[in-house]
């Protein structure tokens, strides 16, 4: 996996973006607004946009930076409004991933229903905006006066490339395998939560004429390594996420929790 990262003027910002060119035919499992699902991909593009990000078309979005950068045919695309500049890369016996990691928002998974929820508060690039309210960093959740919020792009966005073919079922298998693993990343670095309401996820493979692998969980050969490079990469973003918080705040900003077994259905 060969990321390639690339700068772009738009909204009165610099942003980042990381481009991976596929060499070879690739199949890709994804949840991306840009080629979700399972297909053919030829490469796999994660945007940066500005926090005040509020186009209602995405997608389009996506296939003009496609386009800008000289990407054809099938691709996945995603966008996140966390640092992609700090982008992080980490690798396992051949299964390669890069991860884009911004909790602004630590979430639950499974949420009480009826509850609002600070994810679709507006973001800013200057860390402003709502956050939990267990977080020192919180401030009011604003709304726009031309009506509710638009839900943000995903701030936890993941890559993973496999060296050796993949069933279908074991393409949705590694995206299972890898967000556990993400989960636990993130509990281990202080974030009780699963993720982002938003986040995204890509695992690429490569077509070839050799018996594609049936299995992807955490205890198979290939789900092991990518568990192991997920973890690491979303671990490492997760710190260094902290770590900027903590110089631009102060020592007093720190993730919501440490690390302990909390959730919708546990006290503290």
């Amino acid at each position: 996996m060969n990321v390639e990262l690339v700068w772009r003027e738009e909204d009165g910002a610099r942003l980042a973006s990381t481009v991976w060119r596929v060499d070879g035919p690739h199949r890709a499992v994804s949840s991306a607004m840009l080629g979700g699902g399972i297909g053919p991909a030829g490469w796999v593009l994660n945007a940066q946009v500005a926090g005040a990000y509020s186009r209602t078309d995405p997608v389009a979005h996506l296939g003009e930076l496609a386009a800008s950068l000289g990407l054809e045919g099938p691709g996945v695309g995603m966008l996140t409004a966390a640092s992609v500049e700090r982008t992080v890369r980490r690798d396992d016996e051949g299964v390669r991933v890069s991860a884009t990691v911004g909790l602004r928002v630590p979430t639950w998974a499974a949420s009480p229903a009826g509850v609002p929820d600070p994810e679709l508060a507006p973001i800013r690039l200057d860390g402003t905006g709502g956050v939990p309210s267990r977080s020192p960093l919180r401030t009011p959740p604003r709304r726009s006066s031309q009506g509710p919020p638009q839900a943000r792009p995903g701030t936890v966005n993941i890559v993973v490339a496999v060296p050796v073919p993949l069933t279908d079922g074991a393409l949705v298998n590694a995206v299972v395998t890898a967000t556990e693993a993400k989960t636990q990343a993130l509990l281990e670095a202080g974030y009780p939560c699963t993720g982002t309401a938003s986040d995204a996820i890509c695992v690429a493979a490569p077509v070839t004429s050799g018996e594609a692998e049936p299995f992807a969980g955490p205890r198979s050969v290939w789900g092991a390594r990518i568990a192991r490079a997920v973890h690491a990469a979303v671990h490492a973003g997760a710190l260094d996420y902290t770590a900027q918080l903590r110089a631009r705040v102060g020592p007093a900003a720190a993730p919501p929790g440490h690390g302990a077994a909390t959730g919708p259905g546990h006290s503290r």
